[in-house]
């Protein structure tokens, strides 16, 4: 039945006629409720048929930068973490955690360029929200929020950045950041010093390889471009520059700032001149001594801030560690103070068989961002740290897979089987007894599996140690007790079988 508006003339005429009729009016509604009804019998029926029309098109995967992780994966992920938040623990820290989405002008103008990065969520009629870029914003948030002045915290959570993904590289757009922050008003330099003895303790304790920490500070680089001529709005877009010289030479670096962001070639080269620079604390001395830069102010505050750090390094014994590096830029805005980023040296034959994953640790002082979110301003200076737990994850897994290492996925200590036909009952009495107990145990699930078929399962899982029973063991009120391993098996009475396999697992 065509829309009302649509009908012909003489449709309208015959229509009112009918309705002049004693019954046309009922008889007029029946026949529009009977075509209504027919179309949308029509649209359930399309609505049901397209999706299996359009199936045939469907790819199952995961969104581009993400992925699953295996229970293989998985396993070497929790050692990654357990050791990274032991680290943690060990130095006093308090774990707090934030929402995954943030109200979205919490977090806009806090990354500088990479605020283009950020997820934005659809409006759905409410508030305008985004999923958190890191987690020192929301940090930050919190402490405003409750109106703490002092604490030392960390979170481990997953963030989002809508970025060009690379996954062998370890770089997604969703990933787990494991990070550690000091809150609070405290004399300079010594949760600073704390913070990059963390760095040292998670990366030696990851057995990554030879590690350097580069260090520099966000007042000694401002100060730098102030000395070099540098208009401030530049600022920013110029340290973006600089940033970008670890991945590309000085030249390219130079060309960007000349070409595209409009700097003078004479104060490109005058920035040249620091940001190549690098060394240990007599580099920090040679700087004051630096005729320009030791009029500058704002760069005399970090480079005194720089000594001491190195003092307070010295006494933690990781000096060696840290390099005084001018080109360390860190793009994020919110960092007003002492910078720092980890990166992992390589042999010329280690990199040929290695990942280049870029920086494995990151952080800085961050002092007036709480402030941002206080109603009256009120500041609490921040310092902290993030392991980027992904790019450890690919180094780890990569050479893994190089040495062909065999991963446990279960942490099943003892299997309980029977060479025999109807003992259900018998090993499920048994197993509970166990689990009770604590232990770590497995059973297979048929009524009557083959012992051969039992064995096999606990070789390919790993599993150390089989507690066997059939006719012979339940009359002689005995359990069996078989190492996987070395296939010897001793006979153990029931009521001593829980101590005996907590004494075999405590001397493996």
């Amino acid at each position: 039945m065509p829309p009302f508006g649509l009908l012909h003339r003489r449709a309208w005429a015959s229509l009112f006629g009918q309705l002049l009729r004693p019954s046309g009016l009922t008889s007029l509604v029946a026949h529009i409720s009977h075509s209504f009804s027919c179309q949308v019998s029509e649209a359930v029926l399309i609505s049901q048929l397209k999706p299996h029309q359009e199936k045939s098109n469907f790819v199952i995967k995961t969104p581009k930068g993400t992925r699953d992780l295996s229970p293989q994966q998985m396993v070497v992920r929790e050692k990654i973490l357990d050791m990274v938040i032991d680290c943690f623990k060990r130095h006093g820290a308090k774990r707090l955690d934030t929402p995954a989405f943030e109200l979205k002008e919490m977090l806009t103008e806090k990354y500088g360029e990479d605020s283009g990065l950020i997820y934005d969520l659809k409006d759905q009629g409410g508030e305008l929200l985004s999923l958190r870029y890191d987690l020192t914003v929301p940090f930050a948030r919190y402490l405003a929020m409750n109106k703490v002045k002092r604490m030392k915290r960390y979170q481990v959570g997953k963030v989002w950045r809508r970025e060009s993904p690379t996954i062998v590289q370890g770089r997604y757009r969703e990933f787990c950041q494991c990070d550690f922050d000091i809150a609070g008003q405290f004399d300079p330099m010594i949760p600073d010093a704390e913070c990059l003895k963390i760095m040292c303790e998670v990366l030696s304790g990851l057995q990554l390889g030879d590690f350097l920490i580069k260090v520099n500070d966000r007042r000694i680089l401002d100060g730098i471009l102030a000395v070099c001529a540098v208009p401030q709005s530049k600022f920013h877009a110029i340290c973006s520059s600089i940033d970008k010289l670890d991945k590309i030479p000085w030249k390219d670096v130079r060309h960007e700032m000349v070409a595209k962001k409009g700097l003078a070639p004479e104060v490109a080269d005058r920035i040249g001149d620091y940001v190549q620079r690098h060394g240990g604390v007599s580099l920090v001395e040679e700087m004051f001594q630096d005729s320009r830069l030791s009029q500058n102010k704002q760069a005399l505050e970090g480079l005194g801030d720089l000594r001491l750090l190195f003092e307070y390094l010295t006494l933690f014994g990781i000096a060696e560690k840290i390099s005084f590096d001018l080109s360390l830029a860190r793009g994020l805005d919110y960092y007003t103070g002492v910078i720092y980023e980890a990166v992992l040296l390589q042999t010329p034959a280690q990199a040929e068989e290695c990942l280049n994953v870029g920086s494995v640790a990151a952080g800085g002082r961050y002092d007036g961002l709480v402030g941002v979110f206080d109603p009256k301003g009120h500041t609490v200076p921040c310092v902290g740290l993030s392991i980027g737990v992904e790019r450890i994850f690919a180094i780890l897994e990569e050479r893994m897979k190089t040495a062909g290492l065999k991963i446990r996925t279960t942490e099943t200590q003892v299997f309980v089987a029977t060479p025999q036909k109807n003992f259900l009952h018998e090993r499920l009495k048994l197993i509970s007894e166990l689990w009770d107990a604590g232990i770590k145990a497995e059973l297979l699930y048929k009524n009557n599996p083959k012992l051969l078929t039992q064995l096999h399962y606990c070789e390919h899982m790993g599993i150390p140690l089989v507690v066997i029973i059939g006719e012979q063991e339940l009359k002689e009120g005995v359990i069996k007790l078989r190492s996987v391993a070395s296939r010897e098996e001793v006979a153990i009475k029931r009521e001593n079988l829980v101590a005996e396999i907590q004494k075999k697992l405590s001397e493996s």
